[in-house]
């Protein structure tokens, strides 16, 4: 059976830009990857119809099925509601490995989002999270090699083409420059980086998602 992966966002193209090229590598691997989006992005620019266009093309340029939630953009909690959209689809998707947001984030929904996957993914074996633009204090420990995966991680990422003309937290230019940084973290040459709340280890030393640890 193949590994189940899920990524949570509060916006579209979050996830793109914090682990793109993780999930990626993921879906080349013969994992069955799900992004779940919290919102719609409405209170960005773009049209709402727009953008949720461009957050179906985007996954699909990364091999994952996309659920969209629809809750309310720049007003989500870590309510029971928001709790209950997540497990919902932990409970549907089964995944062996969660990624979202890092806790420490100057936008709200971020926040929100990174609490409520904790609260929804608890007993989940193995949770990661990314960065973000808006990240604020950022430690990560994890390292994944996206050297194979970095064009595809950016061509995802090109596919929001509203925030790529209109809003300077989505910035092609930066993908190069930041995966080139932490590959120098991770001692490789381009990576992607997550802080842990937890990783579970399997028989042999190997992360239960098919990674070597």
């Amino acid at each position: 059976m193949a590994t189940r992966v899920l990524a949570v966002g509060a916006h579209p193209d979050d996830i793109e830009i914090g682990c793109g090229g993780t999930l990626s590598l993921h879906s080349a691997s013969g994992a069955e990857v799900t992004m779940l989006i919290l919102t719609n992005g409405s209170a960005g620019p773009g049209e709402v119809a727009v953008r949720i266009e461009e957050a179906k093309t985007a996954a699909s340029k990364l091999g994952a099925q996309l659920i969209m939630a629809g809750l309310m953009d720049c007003e989500l909690d870590s309510s029971f509601r928001t709790i209950n959209v997540i497990e919902k689809v932990i409970a549907q998707s089964n995944p062996s490995l969660i990624y979202t947001h890092a806790e420490s984030d100057s936008h709200q929904d971020h926040r929100a989002t990174a609490a409520a996957t904790i609260a929804a993914a608890r007993q989940s074996p193995t949770i990661l999270h990314f960065q973000s633009p808006s990240s604020r204090v950022f430690d990560p420990r994890l390292f994944v090699d996206i050297e194979e995966h970095l064009a595809t991680k950016i061509a995802a990422l090109s596919c929001h083409t509203s925030q790529v003309h209109n809003s300077r937290m989505v910035d092609l230019d930066a993908q190069e420059v930041n995966a080139a940084y932490w590959g120098r973290q991770g001692r490789t040459r381009y990576a992607e980086a997550f802080e842990i709340t937890r990783v579970l280890l399997g028989s042999g030393d190997r992360l239960r998602h098919g990674w070597e640890a």
